[in-house]
């Protein structure tokens, strides 16, 4: 059974850093892509960074030069490093995994990790 599990998260000051994981465990065929979403009150869960399918790197234009996302295919993993944290930064940061029913077939099940707290206050 796949699961994905996070890991990292807190609380910073303005301008500080934390890095984020997202281990997928369990049998996965396949895994196609990664994404982090950021969630806060009253608002949609909104994508902040993605490896797309092909491993290309993606981060949205707000956090561009502060985020980085990077994934590890040994370990099944995707991290977050986010640096020069600001306020708005602040939400709960979800994993989205594509996992692939089987090798050579595109059709995928999203799966979701547990969530993880991420606070920027002075």
């Amino acid at each position: 059974q796949v699961q994905v599990v996070q890991s990292g998260g807190g609380s910073v000051q303005p301008g500080g850093s934390l890095r984020l994981s997202c281990a997928v465990t369990g049998s996965a065929p396949v895994i196609f892509s990664m994404g982090w979403f950021r969630e806060t009150p009253g608002n949609p869960r909104r994508l902040v960074a993605s490896s797309r399918r092909d491993g290309t790197p993606w981060v949205r234009d707000s956090v561009q030069g502060r985020f980085t996302v990077s994934r590890d295919y040994t370990k099944n993993t995707m991290y977050l490093q986010m640096n020069d944290l600001k306020p708005e930064d602040t939400g709960i940061y979800i994993c989205h995994v594509e996992v692939g029913v089987a090798a050579g077939d595109n059709t995928f099940v999203s799966h979701w990790g547990q969530g993880s707290q991420v606070t920027v206050s002075s």
